[in-house]
């Protein structure tokens, strides 16, 4: 468990190990690696055919001996030994290079709040098995308040809500720690699987992936709000099974992923209550920020506002804030020392 800053000074990578994404961040160049934590391999020799995007297209469109795999569920790595292999291809001969360079190179990973150690020694051994002698574990809330910008090492508080593919996370900070947290087991994955739901039952139309929930997304957050009408939605008739193309109603998507969105309104409720009266007051003012891959889920910063009162905030860039934070704390970009970046 990392103590202080000036043990992440020493790290030359951060690595942000998403359920959706992998970036990696080294140290004087900058984000070089951001690719979906994705990959497919041949069942029958073993072999790696794709990582990143190009596994992520091949989703539901392999033949038998193809597995499409995630080796990260919710933050956790869960297959040790397929997430190396896929750092391995990801970060190619460039970073490889560098840790040629320096044998005794270390790496800093951001973990959920809360993890277990069973979920940090899968981090730390991920990351050994790749190359890294050294691994330092870092809250990924006090990595994304920091990539957001937010003032964490200043006496009063700051409210951050990191939205990933698995879970969501809130906590409130203050004097670079943590004074209240809660993690919520609902991200973008559990909105995008109530939208399949409602299309099974209500339109008996399935879809291959939750990829084909996007045009919903986008017809959903046009112009920052949720507008009445209707989208155009292709798939496979439950039935029949042949291809089919239903007009969704708009606002009907909205009804069905208000069930998921409620769950996380419940997990600010409950870390704001925990909270001394004197933070909740500061955060009156200066609002909540919305961080994380999932941020732009349709629909949540205004339930957010209309729930709370306070002003609410998406970061410039919500899918990279966490990796980008623990990049500018390798560079010491972060003060004071004192800064305790897994503090609970």
């Amino acid at each position: 468990m990392t103590n202080s800053l000036a043990q992440l000074r020493r790290c030359s990578v951060a690595v942000d190990l998403g359920a959706a994404r992998t970036r990696v961040y080294v140290k004087n160049q900058g984000l070089l690696v951001d690719e979906p934590t994705v990959a497919a391999v041949n069942i029958r020799t073993g072999a790696m055919l794709a990582v990143g995007a190009q596994a992520e297209v091949m989703d539901g469109r392999t033949p038998d001996y193809i597995r499409v795999v995630r080796p990260v569920t919710g933050g956790t790595v869960v297959d040790i030994d397929m997430a190396q292999r896929l750092l391995r291809h990801l970060v190619g001969n460039k970073l490889r290079k560098t840790w040629r360079r320096r044998p005794s190179m270390r790496a800093a990973v951001c973990l959920p709040y809360g993890s277990e150690p069973l979920s940090q020694r899968a981090a730390v051994e991920t990351l050994t098995g790749v190359g890294a002698r050294r691994v330092e574990l870092v809250d990924t809330l006090i990595a994304a308040a920091v990539g957001c910008g937010l003032p964490v090492e200043q006496p009063e508080a700051t409210m951050i809500v990191v939205c990933g593919a698995g879970t969501t996370q809130v906590a409130v900070l203050s004097l670079g720690s943590i004074v209240a947290a809660e993690t919520v087991p609902v991200g973008g994955n559990a909105i995008d699987d109530a939208v399949l739901q409602h299309l099974r039952l209500h339109h008996e139309l399935m879809l291959p992936s939750p990829q084909g929930v996007r045009p919903l997304h986008l017809m959903l957050s046009s112009d920052g709000a949720l507008p009445a009408g209707t989208t155009e939605v292709h798939g496979r008739d439950v039935t029949s099974g042949l291809a089919r193309s239903v007009c969704v109603d708009t606002e009907q998507v909205r009804d069905a992923i208000a069930t998921p969105l409620t769950s996380i309104l419940d997990g600010i409720g409950a870390v704001l209550r925990r909270c001394p009266p004197d933070l909740v007051a500061d955060l009156g003012e200066r609002g909540i920020m919305l961080a994380g891959g999932s941020a732009l889920i349709p629909g949540l910063q205004p339930m957010i506002h209309q729930a709370t009162t306070m002003p609410v905030h998406i970061a410039d860039r919500p899918g990279t804030c966490a990796v980008f934070g623990l990049g500018a704390m390798i560079e010491g970009k972060v003060t004071p020392l004192h800064l305790d970046p897994m503090a609970r």
